[in-house]
């Protein structure tokens, strides 16, 4: 529709800004208070793409939750589940004073350097292809909401060199329930139109495991004739649904495989930019300090 517009957050302090929220405690992880979010019907006209990972639990609302191209009324106890670079649009018709519920909000970042990096991509309910909510019963809601209280007692705690951990194992918990619960509600999975954007997913992974060192760096063209489609009609698909064309989408992937390479293994910058697909090392450093602001030097550095 002419009216819908796309609006991509950045940053979690952005997203902050952008609700009329106070400033996040963290500017990598935030939980949000359902209560204390005022909504405009302006809103509603928005779909949003966010860099970081949202869980949340919303009550007492009235309205339609549209995701990827799936759209399901709000429902007591439902969980949502949106990763980044991922489209959704919230519609309140009924923005009642007893809202409750809450938003846990992760930046990848975030994880850098734990486990949860890489594995927070085995949960299914983080992909287009598994569009349905997780309706919780309420029994599993207070299970999770003990889960967000622990989260929360150490957010709001003076941060000490326990913090972090501490807290990536409390979500790596609410992950692991919500995987439970899934398979409690859902005996099987239906796929959706939204197999292309799981075939981006599967071929750049591919691609940068087997391929990238003898073939250089993927290309639009290269992903285009793997899904059989025009590149320009893959990367019209692809704005249209994630805010983002499809060499925004090899990117991105690309600066998630440099920042895993640097925070988890000893590999030089010439080695890891090699193993990426970069012919001269020099051409990885520009784009990864376009992307991130910050070298790959002073990335790996950070976490010393």
């Amino acid at each position: 529709m002419a009216s819908q517009q796309v609006q991509r957050i950045k940053s979690i302090t952005e997203y902050h800004r952008v609700r009329g929220l106070s400033k996040p405690e963290h500017p990598l992880i935030s939980l949000v208070d359902y209560g204390d979010m005022k909504h405009s019907p302006t809103i509603n006209t928005v779909s949003w793409v966010f860099d970081f990972y949202f869980i949340a639990l919303k009550k007492n609302m009235t309205g339609r939750f549209k995701y990827g191209q799936q759209e399901y009324d709000f429902d007591e106890g439902t969980l949502f589940f949106i990763a980044p670079g991922q489209v959704f649009r919230v519609e309140v018709t009924d923005d009642s004073p007893d809202k409750s519920g809450w938003m846990l909000l992760i930046h990848p970042d975030f994880l850098w350097n734990f486990p949860l990096a890489t594995t927070i991509k085995k949960y299914v309910y983080f992909s287009y292809s598994v569009h349905e909510a997780l309706f919780l019963s309420e029994k599993e809601e207070i299970t999770m909401s003990g889960i967000i209280q622990n989260i929360q007692q150490e957010y709001q705690a003076n941060i000490d060199a326990f913090s972090q951990q501490i807290i990536i194992s409390q979500i790596e918990v609410l992950l692991n329930y919500a995987e439970r619960f899934y398979h409690r509600q859902f005996i099987t999975r239906r796929i959706t139109n939204q197999q292309v954007l799981d075939q981006v997913e599967s071929f750049l992974d591919r691609y940068f495991d087997e391929n990238a060192v003898e073939n250089g760096l993927p290309t639009v063209n290269d992903l285009a004739a793997e899904l059989n489609l025009s590149p320009d009609y893959l990367s019209s698909l692809l704005k249209v649904t994630t805010g983002q064309s499809t060499q925004q989408h090899i990117h991105d992937k690309l600066i998630e495989r440099a920042k895993e390479k640097l925070s988890t293994t000893t590999l030089t910058i010439s080695e890891i930019a090699y193993q990426l697909g970069f012919g001269h090392p020099q051409s990885f450093s520009k784009l990864f300090k376009s992307k991130t602001n910050l070298s790959p030097i002073a990335f790996r550095q950070s976490f010393n």
